[in-house]
């Protein structure tokens, strides 16, 4: 009976060792790690707040890292404007006044004349072919290195692809019907268009259409059919013209305080290079859509005349950007290797895009039977 008493003592006493709570309760709640650190972050944009297109690619990119991060990266985003004036959203990012900006590397060509190699060159890349020179083609570690001067981290935040050459009230017949002209044209196209006797104009979206109206300018290339009809730029010029030899593939950048970004988790900086990547694609993705059912009804509903620009007005044009180019470039050791990465992709891209998209475009309109 003893024996028998002393086992069933032995199993009630494991029993209860096994069912047992810890002998402080709150020492497992105290080890429980921190609510993990939120950040609230302002974002300042070249753009109208909600414009279609350019300007809901900050508030895209703003919402997907918000999600992503789960709220502990919460940035509010300001139109052109509401905070700092468009065009001086570069400098206010990299002084710390605002942690993010969303705009065009070719709007600061005032301070960084080469940043403009990573918006568009006139005669340059497309918007594929940006892509795959920036994620893959060696151009993003150079606009890393080159933005680290001024505590910046650039990615991309969009893409607008192939532009309109403009709007003019005037028809362009020969490269004397551009002297004297003032266009609004930014970057680079801005400074070929200078040279070819026009005066080049960098103003932002929201004061185009009244410059126009009221003769401050001529002419003016703002992006494509989806934005300008929303500008309503047919209401005060009549030619819409094409190719946008200026901007072939025009990439917008989301640009983050280097001291800001650092500090981020590294799970947080990853989030925030996804969300911009992905909006990056979005936008052509949009752009590419509602393009051809914007231009057609600046067609058929508002009678806009679309030109093309002649052969030699063009042929001319690349002459003057080959030699504005080369002298932008100069003897610094960054801006050549920048150009030189630049130029090398571009000619292999050509070579193989010969016999892959234009290829298949050129036969496609022939067995289509496309006259445009």
């Amino acid at each position: 009976m003893k024996k028998k008493i002393l086992i069933w003592s032995s199993l009630l006493a494991m029993l209860l060792g096994c069912s047992a709570g810890p002998e402080n309760p709150s020492s497992e709640a105290s080890s429980q790690s921190e609510p993990a650190q939120t950040y609230q972050w302002r974002l300042v944009t070249t753009w109208p707040k909600n414009l279609p297109g350019l300007g809901m690619a900050p508030e895209n990119i703003a919402d997907r890292i918000r999600v992503m991060s789960d709220g502990r990266l919460d940035i509010k985003v300001y139109g052109a404007g509401e905070v700092v004036p468009a065009l001086e959203t570069f400098e206010a990012v990299s002084q710390g006044t605002v942690q993010m900006g969303h705009g065009a590397s070719y709007y600061w060509r005032g301070s960084v004349p080469i940043a403009q190699f990573f918006t568009a060159v006139p005669f340059g890349l497309s918007a594929q072919e940006m892509n795959g020179w920036l994620l893959h083609g060696g151009g993003m570690a150079l606009w890393e290195e080159l933005y680290a001067q001024y505590n910046l981290v650039p990615v991309v935040g969009g893409n607008t692809g192939v532009q309109m050459a403009g709007w003019f009230n005037k028809e362009i017949n020969s490269l004397s019907d551009l002297q004297g002209v003032k266009m609004r044209i930014p970057g680079f196209g801005g400074e070929v268009f200078e040279a070819a006797g026009g005066t080049a104009v960098n103003i932002p979206a929201g004061e185009i259409f009244t410059s126009l109206q009221t003769g401050v300018i001529d002419a003016a290339e703002w992006v494509g059919p989806f934005n300008d009809l929303v500008l309503g730029f047919h209401q005060v010029a009549k030619y819409y013209y094409y190719p946008g030899w200026q901007e072939p593939g025009p990439t917008l950048e989301l640009i983050v305080n280097k001291e800001a970004f650092d500090a981020l988790p590294s799970d947080l900086q990853a989030i925030v290079r996804s969300a911009s990547q992905a909006v990056n694609s979005d936008v052509l993705s949009e752009y590419t859509a509602r393009n051809n059912r914007a231009l057609k009804e600046l067609v058929e509903q508002h009678a806009v005349e679309v030109r093309r620009l002649p052969n030699d007005v063009l042929a001319q044009l690349k002459n003057i950007s080959d030699q504005r180019v080369a002298a932008l470039v100069g003897d610094d050791p960054l801006n050549q290797r920048i150009f030189e990465s630049y130029q090398n992709y571009r000619s292999g891209v050509m070579d193989y895009n010969e016999l892959s998209e234009r290829a298949f475009l050129n036969v496609r309109a022939q067995l289509e039977g496309y006259d445009p």
